[in-house]
């Protein structure tokens, strides 16, 4: 039998709006989904440094760079997978809550896992889907991941052996094969910016 934890949230005299005034912008959750190889962190990295360059707070969060430290522990099993999109909505949240627009680049391939985010980010969550074909994505694959989920090396591989469900009604739909990447950069930009912008 697990111990009950009782927990008391604390008010502090800082809140999310005191921030907000400070940083001169709303907060966002740029959440950038897509198939390993779509595209998803360097776009987020472009739009990044746009955003950077005129005055916006930022961070970046990267699927690679999170399992190296915070989610290290997790495997790639249904159950991880689901803990590990719901540890990075708790820190995206986090970020929010201090008034940074977080760019979070992850494959997040389930419905109901951006569901959860959405529930847990709230108001502040932007589901931006990279839509690049399983193609495109393997001949990018400098890491030759996909040929090795294909020869059966790596086991539960989105796209390979385990599914992607496509965003049915994103924020943006970058389609990439349709765009250069200048485009795609500028249709986000014209999207976030007059959202969080504070008149």
């Amino acid at each position: 039998m697990s111990k009950k934890v009782y927990t008391i949230e604390h008010a502090y005299k800082i809140c999310k709006m005191d921030r907000m005034r400070k940083n001169g912008h709303l907060p966002a959750c740029l959440w950038f989904t897509g198939l390993s190889g779509s595209g998803k962190s360097t776009l987020a990295n472009l739009v990044e440094q746009e955003l950077y360059s005129n005055g916006f707070l930022t961070y970046s969060l990267d699927g690679d760079n999170i399992r190296k430290g915070l989610n290290k522990d997790l495997d790639f099993t249904e159950s991880a997978r689901a803990e590990n999109m719901r540890r990075i909505g708790e820190v995206s949240k986090i970020l929010c809550d201090a008034g940074v627009i977080v760019l979070a680049a992850f494959v997040s391939p389930l419905k109901k896992h951006r569901r959860m985010l959405r529930e847990v980010i709230g108001e502040n969550f932007v589901e931006i889907f990279v839509d690049t074909p399983i193609e495109i994505c393997e001949q990018r694959d400098i890491k030759g991941l996909y040929q090795k989920a294909r020869a059966g090396e790596i086991s539960n591989f989105t796209g390979i052996s385990s599914p992607f469900e496509r965003p049915e009604h994103p924020d943006i739909h970058i389609v990439t094969q349709e765009e250069t990447i200048d485009e795609s950069v500028h249709k986000i930009l014209n999207y976030i910016i007059p959202k969080i912008k504070i008149n």
